[in-house]
């Protein structure tokens, strides 16, 4: 058994899960597991650089980081670095910040290596009843703040994926200005969003998928909502199965509803209440593509906890025994 940190940084989010891995290499026993909303990202679809406040939030969390790495031990520490980052021309400012802090240099992973490592951590904890079999494929959704990933695997590992750049961030500043966003606003970012799977299916088999996996704090959220939970619950989120109905009117619902009714939500974290109706809107689109694409076959997706984040966490396993 190792004691692994894994950070994983987003458009939207800095995440820390400090584990130890199991002798088996696929299971993972939390330590400390936490989030900062620090919105990386902010500004950079449009600027193409990391802003200084931007910087400041982000290294404030990793200072926060650090302290409790050093108080609970690791093995290793890897962090990576997704979307935003590899978007901004002074992302060296970035690198050398998290360097200092943490004294690792941050991976600023590809479109490809981030959809494969959602992938290893959406199946490594999913019931066995939800995960794929060797004959079957899974679809893995990753929907974050600058990004969305679609990786299409077996229990084998992954056969297929495309990175895209959209995100609920990234679209909310692109499309997204009213509050509540308007019908036109709605129609000219759904019409973005087609397009994009559109092309995604040049590498994604979505016609040949037999399970849709969501993963990331967007589909739990809207998960929480359809559920209707009085409070944020992992347990009740993670492994959740929602037939496309239920997805489609939740999402719907957070998209019409202003900033103040959604900040009202007792599931709602206080960093996705502006970018949540950008996030609805992408993950029902989604859902509904795979419905038609498969011809009705598959009408549900499953809501894992467990992401990029736990993949990062046992890939430093991977790495000890090579």
């Amino acid at each position: 058994m190792i004691r692994t940190a894994a950070i994983d940084c987003g458009t939207n989010s800095i995440r820390l899960l400090i584990a130890d891995v199991d002798d088996d290499g696929r299971s993972l026993t939390d330590v400390v597991r936490l989030m900062r909303v620090v919105r990386l990202g902010e500004g950079v679809d449009t600027t193409g650089r990391l802003s200084s406040a931007a910087l400041d939030r982000t290294f404030t969390a990793a200072r926060e980081y650090a302290d409790l790495i050093g108080l609970h031990g690791a093995d290793r520490i890897r962090f990576v670095a997704t979307s935003a980052t590899r978007d901004a021309e002074n992302r060296d400012e970035f690198i050398s910040g998290i360097r200092a802090l943490l004294g690792v240099v941050p991976e600023v992973v590809s479109g490809d290596e981030e959809a494969a490592l959602s992938f290893d951590g959406a199946l490594s904890v999913l019931p066995a009843a939800a995960s794929p079999t060797d004959e079957s494929l899974a679809l893995v959704v990753d929907l974050g703040g600058g990004s969305t990933e679609f990786v299409v695997g077996t229990s084998a590992g992954v056969t297929a994926s495309r990175s895209m750049d959209m995100g609920c961030v990234r679209f909310t500043e692109r499309y997204l200005a009213a509050d509540p966003p308007t019908a036109q606003e709605i129609a000219t970012m759904e019409s973005e969003v087609r397009r994009l799977i559109t092309e995604a299916s040049a590498d994604v088999p979505f016609d040949r998928v037999s399970r849709l996996i969501g993963v990331a704090g967007t589909i739990t959220t809207i998960t929480a909502h359809a559920l209707d939970l009085p409070e944020y619950s992992s347990a009740d989120i993670h492994g959740a199965e929602l037939d496309q109905e239920r997805v489609w009117r939740a999402s719907t619902e957070l998209l019409g509803m202003s900033r103040q009714s959604r900040a009202a939500l007792p599931y709602m974290h206080p960093g996705r209440v502006d970018v949540i109706g950008a996030g609805a809107l992408i993950w029902r689109t989604i859902t509904a593509h795979l419905a038609d694409a498969t011809g009705g076959r598959v009408k549900t997706s499953v809501a894992s906890e467990h992401d990029i984040l736990d993949g990062i966490a046992l890939s430093q396993n991977r790495k000890t025994t090579q």
